[in-house]
């Protein structure tokens, strides 16, 4: 199984929500926004992973124009 590494700050506001209790409005956003970020820093590695690991160059040219969504390039700046 993979691991996945977060900030110290945001596993404290994690702990602070799921086993305390100790969260407000703001932080519960806060958390909403870093696991967000993380999650899609996630899947454009995946994405580039797969790409990167095609074994057909129609596998890869599909896993290269998913990244290149997911990273909000338009179809005039692709090659």
């Amino acid at each position: 199984m993979k691991t996945v590494q977060i900030p110290e700050t945001l596993f404290i506001q994690l702990l602070n929500c799921h086993l305390f209790n100790e969260t407000d409005e703001e932080q519960e956003q806060e958390i909403q926004t870093a696991l967000e970020t993380k999650l899609n820093a996630l899947v454009g590695r995946r994405l580039y992973s797969a790409y990167k690991t095609a074994t057909t160059p129609e596998e890869r040219e599909k896993a290269r124009q998913e990244y290149l969504d997911l990273k909000g390039y338009r179809e005039s700046y692709r090659w």
